[in-house]
């Protein structure tokens, strides 16, 4: 990749936050209410709120009930949809129960998840995994039910089954899919961290957005809001760097149908 198209690619990835942040700041200039400061106000504030202090009392622990939270509904998800994608029978007996539960919004499980987890971490992480884990199960279904079946009578001739058909043809055709799966469960998960904190927490990003609302500090409360952002467009950047490396041969041949 050249030194132009990477260039070219920073301009595309942030090009529109900065549009998006100029016509907030102009906007808002010289704004008098009370509910919608200025954008320099909010900076400002933000400089002073998040400190190291803060980030490691506050923000830490949030990234980390949030990366608990998504490992676990990786192995969940991906381990069950192995199973339910490659037995048909088991996927006829679950498939109704999976589709109750899915239809059930995560937010709505938080106090009956505080009844048997208490409100400690345990109960955050288990909400974030309420959420996270059924679009990586989904997707990971979909994705084994879609192999080739050509490759798998090959696989079948040439003797290969168990572990490593599960590792060189399952997992590898199925990857794409469930990649997705884990893209969209990464922002219900940033949702869902946000949302188990402010119903019962002593720390945090979503305990400390609303303590400020509570305490009527507008121009903090938004310096939160906008540090979510912040962190939801790093984590979506991380994401796409992993999901480049790990499906590199994916994308190439996308591009090799693309231009033959």
């Amino acid at each position: 990749m050249t030194a132009l198209s990477v260039l070219r690619r920073g301009l595309l990835v942030l090009g529109l936050p900065a549009v998006l942040f100029t016509v907030w700041w102009f906007a808002t200039a010289g704004s008098t209410d009370f509910y919608f400061p200025p954008l320099a106000t909010i900076l400002e504030s933000f400089g002073k709120v998040w400190t190291a202090e803060r980030l490691l009392s506050d923000v830490v622990p949030s990234l980390l009930r949030l990366v608990a939270g998504y490992l676990l509904a990786v192995a969940l998800g991906v381990g069950l949809g192995l199973v339910v994608g490659t037995r048909r029978a088991v996927r006829d007996v679950l498939e109704p129960v999976l589709e109750l539960f899915r239809a059930i919004p995560p937010p709505v499980l938080v106090p009956v998840i505080m009844l048997f987890a208490g409100i400690g971490d345990t109960m955050k992480v288990l909400v974030i995994v309420s959420g996270c884990v059924w679009p990586i199960l989904l997707n990971t279904v979909e994705g084994v039910r879609a192999v080739d079946e050509v490759l798998g009578d090959t696989c079948r001739s040439y003797g290969i089954t168990g572990a490593a058909r599960l590792r060189h043809l399952v997992l590898r055709a199925a990857s794409p899919q469930i990649v997705t799966g884990m893209r969209q469960a990464l922002s219900i998960g940033i949702i869902l961290m946000v949302i188990s904190e402010m119903f019962a927490a002593s720390n945090g990003l979503g305990f400390t957005i609303v303590q400020f609302q509570r305490s009527f500090a507008i121009p903090e409360m938004w310096s939160g809001v906008l540090l979510l952002g912040i962190l939801g467009f790093l984590l979506a950047l991380l994401f796409r760097f992993a999901e480049n490396r790990a499906l590199a041969w994916y994308h190439g041949l996308r591009r090799a149908q693309r231009n033959p």
